[in-house]
């Protein structure tokens, strides 16, 4: 069990205050994880819709970059931190108020730098979306 893992548990268990960005956003946690691994379901509320109903695409690049660093919070190693350098976003459909499904992945790792992908889908099975980023590796600071 790692800082990063056991943080994980917490969120998981509604124990300990969310990040202030998390809470201003509505990002919400993470439903589980497994090494390399994070997922949860979320629904949009209607303060994160444009007029028309449709998901706001910069939105979703958020809800990425937070799936994304839990899935890289899995394996990073004792004694280190981690920063996005890069975020993609590639858009199939348009979102909406529906739920979404978002699983995050491991998709290769070295000692300097993660990278990871997840895939937003509704519950049809629909891709909406698939976000990719890679996390540089960084030594732990409590600061």
């Amino acid at each position: 069990m790692s800082f990063f893992t056991e943080r994980l548990d917490d969120l998981i268990k509604e124990r300990g205050e969310l990040p202030p960005v998390v809470r201003t956003l509505q990002l919400g946690t993470l439903d589980e994880w497994s090494e390399g691994r994070a997922f949860k379901r979320w629904t949009p509320s209607e303060d994160v819709l444009n007029t028309d109903g449709s998901m706001f695409g910069g939105y979703i690049a958020a809800l990425a970059d937070q799936m994304l660093a839990f899935a890289a919070m899995t394996i990073v190693p004792e004694g280190s931190a981690f920063r996005t350098i890069n975020l993609t976003v590639q858009f199939f459909k348009i979102g909406g108020a529906h739920p979404l499904l978002i699983e995050a992945r491991v998709t290769s790792a070295s000692k300097a730098l993660i990278a990871v992908e997840a895939d937003f889908e509704r519950e049809d099975g629909v891709l909406i979306a698939r976000a990719s980023a890679q996390q540089m590796v960084v030594p732990f600071s409590a600061s």
